[in-house]
């Protein structure tokens, strides 16, 4: 965490004035407002009962804006940072960032998702596994983390466990293209 503000102090600085410099840095709530979870629970509403995949893609690009723009606005610069890391495949950046956002932000769960994806791509899959159960600890309706479980359970031969997770994540994004990995689903309808 310092080591990141020493980095930023001076657009820190800027935007929030010579006292965050100064102050020992206390995170600010990761929780969302009783309003953002009124946002977000009519959007996961709306994305189960999506007419087509079109409306889906929609709904589901505002609840990832949702997940992946936390409040805080410090958290918010340090998740840019991941995002800029993680597209320039730096992924030991990215995870030495993220190891250090979820010391100071244990209850964001896309932290964690994003750490576990990364892990994913090490193919380092039982840090992704337990990443993966915290982001689920915390935001349940996270399909992308139940798909991400049940392509591992699948490349790990683990086909009940990944079955149960896609009919999981299904229930919640019925549109999602990984269902073409469980022919088995096809005719099973979600909507």
């Amino acid at each position: 965490m310092r080591s990141w503000i020493a980095r930023h102090r001076f657009v820190l600085a800027a935007l929030f004035g010579p006292v965050i410099i100064l102050t020992p840095a206390i995170p600010l709530a990761t929780a969302q407002s009783e309003r953002e979870n009124a946002a977000l629970d009519a959007l996961f509403d709306q994305l189960r009962l999506a007419p087509d995949q079109a409306a889906a893609q929609a709904i589901t690009s505002q609840i990832w804006t949702y997940w992946i723009t936390p409040r805080d606005p410090i958290l918010a610069a340090r998740m840019q940072d991941v995002l800029s890391l993680r597209q320039r495949a730096d992924f030991p950046g990215v995870i030495a960032l993220l190891d250090e956002i979820v010391v100071d932000y244990p209850t964001y769960a896309e932290a964690w998702n994003q750490r576990a994806t990364v892990y994913y791509l090490l193919r380092n899959y039982d840090q992704s596994l337990a990443d993966i159960e915290k982001v689920l600890e915390f935001e349940p309706r996270h399909f992308g983390a139940l798909v991400g479980r049940a392509v591992i359970y699948k490349n790990q031969g683990k086909d009940d466990l990944a079955r149960a997770d896609m009919i999981a994540a299904l229930a919640i994004h019925p549109y999602l293209v990984e269902r073409a990995l469980f022919p088995e689903l096809e005719d099973i309808k979600f909507i």
